[in-house]
């Protein structure tokens, strides 16, 4: 390994390849920091561009947009309560009120440091771990990944502040606005009314867009006369006890992150939200996650970090996608002629190794870029919200149009704008929604497979050992806090008697 090591870090420390990687963690950054577009889009937009150059010169770029672009959804999701992409959701919900109480810079500065952190330790995996992972991921078919998406939703209802009835109703919701489209089993359009733009479904993007960006900017105009923070630069900076505090998320975070990774299809959101549900079972301070809580930034944003990096064992490994980004770098591969695949690393391994190392490199230029700019991106929220909210709703309808030029995506984001701030008016969870609606395709797809799998036969589950483990996980989650309070209630009821 350790030769395989050396031949990457030769390739990847050309001066060629060292300056195309920083522009792409620079050209992730800005793409990341335009709601709609997501470094999928990013990427494929910017192939074409590099055909004239080689082959791993290429990746370099591309994989350094990849990751670059997690970073710049974190900055806005902080600073805008408005997620890049899907994986950016979960840092909304703490990064954001975060930033309302003055602490933009320290969200933004455990952000880059929990995600630098899981990039070291999923780069240390992925070096050692790639091959046997990548065969212990081929076992897992649709029944196991029916299960994992099961689990993530049980996941998101149980550690949902508030009422576990009404997080599993809008989860259920989630589900149903994902259903919306060409049904998967039988090819017939389904809930859409005529519509076609309605028959390629509605896009999660759209969906995140509206709930948290429009509809923030419609309940601050609701609660009206917020004052734009004035946080000393003390409060910008990090603190030491700040990252005292994460470091047991980060490590967690990173973890599951890199689990998931591994799958194909997971991609980085499920791991986001898993993280973030692990952090507030664990946290002694659980009733601070959705208030502000810097352990509620780190997991998911070291999550979201390690997946994005352990997405390209299927990847390289087996030719299959771990996620929608991938799935395009994958396209880009065989653009220049190379062939993913078990035999990859032995045939070219200066490419994968020099990919590799180049994941390093540019989680490095990250770090010394963004770490010391955290406080300058939070001065943003000195501007006056009469001004920022106005840049904040264009720029959220730009990027819904941006998607697919069409106008129907900003209906899309306005519509559900309105939901979003009859949620907070009704004080609706908004997080189990979007899980809803990030895997319920993924789960129908699933579904239907695993149904002809066994034949209709759903009972056949029982005998996939790795699918009813997951599932008594999910069952175990589900009744433990029923359990809890029906014990609490009979000893109550005895302590009275």
């Amino acid at each position: 390994m350790w030769e395989n090591l050396l031949l990457g870090v030769s390739t990847a420390l050309t001066p060629t390849n060292l300056l195309w990687c920083f522009a792409g963690v620079v050209l992730g950054t800005v793409i990341g920091l335009l709601p709609g577009m997501g470094s999928a889009t990013g990427v494929a937009i910017l192939i074409p561009l590099t055909l004239t150059v080689e082959p791993v010169t290429a990746l370099i770029l591309l994989a350094g947009i990849y990751y670059g672009a997690q970073y710049g959804g974190t900055i806005t999701s902080v600073l805008l309560s408005t997620p890049g992409e899907a994986a950016s959701v979960v840092t909304t919900l703490d990064g954001y009120q975060m930033a309302r109480q003055g602490r933009a810079g320290a969200a933004l500065a455990i952000a880059a440091i929990g995600s630098f952190a899981a990039a070291i330790l999923s780069l240390i995996l992925l070096a050692a771990l790639a091959p046997p992972i990548a065969q212990v991921a081929l076992r897992f078919g649709p029944p196991e990944n029916l299960a994992v998406m099961v689990l993530a939703l049980v996941t998101m209802v149980v550690l949902t502040t508030g009422s576990t009835l009404r997080a599993a109703a809008m989860a259920c919701v989630g589900v149903l606005i994902a259903c919306v489209g060409i049904d998967a089993g039988t090819g017939q359009a389904r809930y859409t009314f005529g519509s076609i733009n309605l028959l390629s479904g509605i896009p999660y993007v759209e969906v995140v867009i509206g709930l948290f960006a429009v509809g923030e900017v419609l309940h601050q105009i609701r609660v009206g006369g917020a004052r734009p923070i004035r946080a000393g630069f003390r409060d910008l900076v990090i603190r030491r006890s700040d990252i005292r505090d994460s470091a047991g998320a980060i490590g967690r975070g990173s973890l599951i992150g890199f689990a998931l990774g591994t799958l194909p299809g997971a991609g980085s959101t499920l791991a986001s939200f898993l993280a973030y549900g692990l952090e507030k079972r664990v946290s002694r301070n659980r009733e601070n996650f959705g208030r502000g809580a810097i352990q509620g930034v780190a997991a998911p944003e070291s999550a979201n970090n390690a997946a994005a990096n352990a997405n390209f064992i299927p990847t390289l490994t087996l030719g299959i996608p771990g996620g929608a980004t991938t799935a395009v770098l994958l396209g880009a591969l065989t653009v220049y002629g190379i062939q993913p695949g078990p035999l990859l690393f032995t045939e070219q391994p200066d490419l994968v190794w020099g990919l590799l190392v180049s994941f390093f490199i540019g989680n490095v230029i990250l770090l010394v870029l963004n770490l010391p700019l955290a406080p300058v991106f939070a001065q943003l929220l000195r501007v006056p919200y009469g001004l920022l909210y106005p840049l904040i709703l264009v720029t959220s309808f730009v990027g819904a149009f941006a998607i697919d030029n069409n106008f129907f995506s900003v209906v899309l984001v306005l519509l559900f704008g309105f939901v979003g701030y009859g949620m907070k008016r009704l004080d609706l969870p908004m997080a189990p929604l979007v899980v809803g609606v990030v895997i319920g395709a993924l789960l129908e797809k699933a579904l239907v497979q695993s149904s002809a799998i066994f034949d209709g036969n759903m009972w056949l589950l029982a005998t996939q050992p790795i699918a009813v483990v997951i599932l008594l996980i999910a069952a175990a989650m589900l009744t433990a806090p029923l359990l809890a309070r029906h014990r609490a209630g009979r000893k109550e009821h005895a302590d009275v008697r």
